[in-house]
């Protein structure tokens, strides 16, 4: 059973998500009551993970739905509208929310259109808002299997070690993980000898949280810092490397958590097999190339302090990109979805 870092309940329109700035130290699960609150969370990483992102924010419009009483269609159409155009300026690059939010005006429209009674399609949208977080666990599951199957048809050297970066497990999702739910398909399978994973500086997702995850579920695991993944595919034997995403435009460009790329180009000197794992969802066909991605640009008080206590002096200048983009020709091993494996250059004929 993976790790569960958004808990809804149905029934009662109550959404807790755990928040990630506590982990590892305290499991504390902390309510979203309103929208201003996810939007909060999803700003200030308490949540965090295109998916999770997402989801978040989409059952926190659905909490609002389940407490108001909407007089008129067009009063619940430009609720969500709003709703979803505000959540998305919390953290621009990932692109989830913005699917979502282009999903769900598009349902809007299509009630708006057919149902006269708001409080009738009010309960269907909340229905089809609730229905995003077992759509995420068996998407993940697919990613997870189809990932495990081709790197184990690309390999025959016996069990599989996989290097990964930042936190793409349960945490950043609805459950099971995208790149680190390939690494859990691997270990099903009786297949992963070891997990590397980085650090992930500034913000320490790979150290606070993957490495969580990999102690509680009980993945064979090892804490790398980011400086070191050279001299670890150099020294010691990786089979590949698999990350997530944050955006996947047309040609396989792909924006990941800062120190993605370099990874990318290092794979590619020691002749590592490289793989992105991520949803459709994460894949924006109405960019043609990485150039065209909104990078997200960090406060500097991230690189600057470290668990409160500054590390660097004061008057420096900082430059704190969130995100960084790989160029599609450095995928080599190719780009995992739930629809099947693709190089990158065979993503573009997956558009629907």
């Amino acid at each position: 059973m993976s790790l569960q870092s958004i808990v809804f309940d149905k029934e009662e329109g109550k959404l807790s998500i755990l928040n990630q700035l506590l982990l590892p130290d305290v499991s504390l699960y902390e309510e979203i009551n309103t929208v201003q609150d996810a939007w909060d969370a999803i700003k200030n990483m308490k949540t965090r993970g295109a998916p999770a992102i997402a989801i978040v924010g989409a059952l926190s419009i659905a909490v609002e739905l389940k407490k108001r009483n909407f007089l008129s269609l067009s009063e619940l159409s430009s609720f969500v509208n709003e709703s979803f155009s505000y959540l998305q300026s919390a953290r621009p690059t990932a692109v989830n929310i913005t699917e979502a939010a282009k999903r769900f005006s598009e349902i809007t429209q299509g009630l708006v259109e057919r149902i006269k009674d708001p409080k009738k399609a009010c309960d269907i949208l909340y229905k089809n808002l609730y229905e995003m977080l077992q759509e995420d666990i068996s998407t993940n599951t697919s990613i997870g299997r189809n990932g495990a199957e081709h790197i184990l048809t690309q390999y025959s050297g016996g069990d599989v070690t996989i290097l990964t970066h930042c936190n793409t497990g349960s945490l950043a999702c609805a459950g099971y993980g995208t790149a680190l739910g390939v690494i859990r398909s691997l270990q099903e399978k009786g297949r992963l000898k070891q997990v590397y994973c980085t650090e992930t500086r500034p913000y320490n997702q790979g150290s606070r949280l993957t490495a969580y995850e990999l102690v509680t579920e009980g993945i064979p695991g090892t804490l790398i810092c980011d400086s070191m993944a050279a001299c670890l595919m150099k020294e010691r034997h990786v089979s590949a490397v698999v990350v997530g995403a944050d955006r996947v435009v047309a040609n396989g460009d792909t924006a990941n958590k800062i120190g993605t790329y370099q990874l990318a180009v290092v794979a590619r000197y020691h002749g590592i097999p490289f793989y992105i794992a991520a949803p459709f969802t994460t894949i924006d066909f109405s960019i043609s190339s990485g150039s065209e991605i909104v990078i997200e640009e960090r406060k500097k008080e991230e690189m600057i302090c470290f668990a409160g206590k500054r590390i660097a002096p004061e008057g420096i200048n900082c430059w704190n990109p969130a995100f960084d983009v790989t160029p599609g020709e450095l995928i080599t091993g190719g780009i995992i979805t739930e629809r099947g494996v693709f190089t990158p250059t065979e993503l573009i004929n997956q558009k629907k």
